[in-house]
């Protein structure tokens, strides 16, 4: 599933520069992507309670397939709207496919509970050097539409995922849901939970964002094209490498620490990509905006599992990817209208504040844990 999303995330916003009427709208087809996640959440968490976890996995994957297929016909059509709608659909895949880490976390006891989490985000790493590698082998299969063929490869790993979804036998998802269940409001008032949502949210809104305007950034800077590839594929190597012993770190030293650290990669990111224009310049700030995701990322979702009671899981893990990848949708939707105003530097410093209450809020949520150990 990643390295059809690494695909889309490498090519997208650059095609959509090229069918764009508005180079404002380039980065649609990757905030459409994301929209099309935060959608599918709740059906998907809901479908998944009737019909177990392999159904929804596996409409998921089916939706991956007629996603790719139809960005590729709207590339191949000169369409901006079936190529935003492909992505669409693209997402809506991918909001399936966001509940593969909790349904390892579900398949394990609670002691292994953050290393099962990290093992299948750990899957990234190859998704950084076989999406944007596909793009380019398929970039001329079809004479007539370039990068048409990179969408059909999209499609077979799509196909690809089925067949190994098919085989899958998980527990039934009604085994962890007995018992009483609090409301949402109620859940919604813990500060842990809030914590690791609202962290979550502004780590994967920021990596995004950045990512997203990577490619027109370097572009705009008068690099060739032939560089935007490795720094997306080691910015992807970022993101998922350290996820080896992220689920370790988690369980040492807690997950509010390891999104503090997180948060603080991603602001040193910050101060990197606004040293200088140059290729290096890039690829370190990318490859630091990877690692400082992961971080994040892994930290409040570990975070998260430790906010709800059994009967409460779907529905916390619904409300967290509706709620995430709602503002993850708005924030790329931003990217592309902030580059093409304002410049590559406004766009890394409108995230610093937003790091800095993340930083804040793990950081307080951590001294609060402690008070109240120590009360014990």
């Amino acid at each position: 599933m990643l390295s059809a999303i690494v695909l889309s995330m490498t090519l997208a916003a650059i095609l959509g520069s090229l069918l764009a009427p508005d180079k404002s709208l380039a980065t649609l087809p990757v905030a459409a992507m994301v929209i099309g996640t935060a959608l599918a959440s709740l059906p998907a968490a809901m479908l998944m309670r009737r019909l177990g976890r392999r159904v929804g996995f596996l409409m998921g994957a089916s939706l991956g397939v007629v996603g790719s297929a139809v960005a590729g016909y709207g590339l191949w059509q000169d369409s901006f709207a079936l190529f935003v709608l492909g992505h669409l659909l693209l997402g809506s895949y991918q909001g399936f496919a966001n509940y593969y880490r909790f349904a390892a976390a579900e398949a394990v006891d609670a002691a292994h509970t953050t290393r099962a989490i990290s093992w299948v985000v750990a899957g990234g790493i190859v998704a950084a050097f076989l999406g944007p590698q596909l793009g380019e082998w398929g970039r001329d299969w079809i004479v007539s539409g370039p990068f048409v063929g990179s969408y059909l490869a999209q499609a077979a790993l799509s196909v690809l995922a089925l067949g190994l979804l098919s085989q899958v036998r998980l527990k039934p998802v009604a085994v962890a849901t007995a018992g009483a269940a609090r409301s949402v409001r109620e859940l919604l008032s813990q500060p842990l939970l809030l914590t690791s949502v609202f962290g979550a949210a502004v780590g994967y809104s920021v990596m995004i964002m950045v990512m997203t305007a990577t490619p027109l950034a370097m572009l705009g800077c008068g690099l060739p094209g032939e560089s935007v590839t490795p720094v997306i594929q080691w910015h992807v190597v970022g993101m998922f490498a350290p996820s080896f012993f992220t689920g370790n770190l988690v369980k040492r030293y807690g997950a509010p620490r390891i999104m503090q650290v997180g948060f603080a990669l991603l602001l040193g990111h910050v101060a990197i990509a606004l040293s200088g224009l140059e290729f290096l310049h890039f690829a370190s700030a990318l490859v630091l905006l990877g690692v400082g995701w992961n971080f994040a990322f892994v930290g409040g979702t570990a975070l998260l599992t430790q906010t709800y009671r059994p009967a409460e899981q779907l529905k916390v893990q619904a409300i967290n990817e509706f709620l995430v990848f709602g503002l993850v949708a708005a924030s790329t939707l931003s990217a592309g209208w902030l580059y093409d105003r304002y410049g590559w530097a406004t766009l890394n410093l409108a995230v610093v504040p937003f790091l800095v209450l993340a930083l804040l809020a793990s950081a307080g949520v951590e001294l609060k844990t402690a008070r109240l150990r120590r009360a014990v």
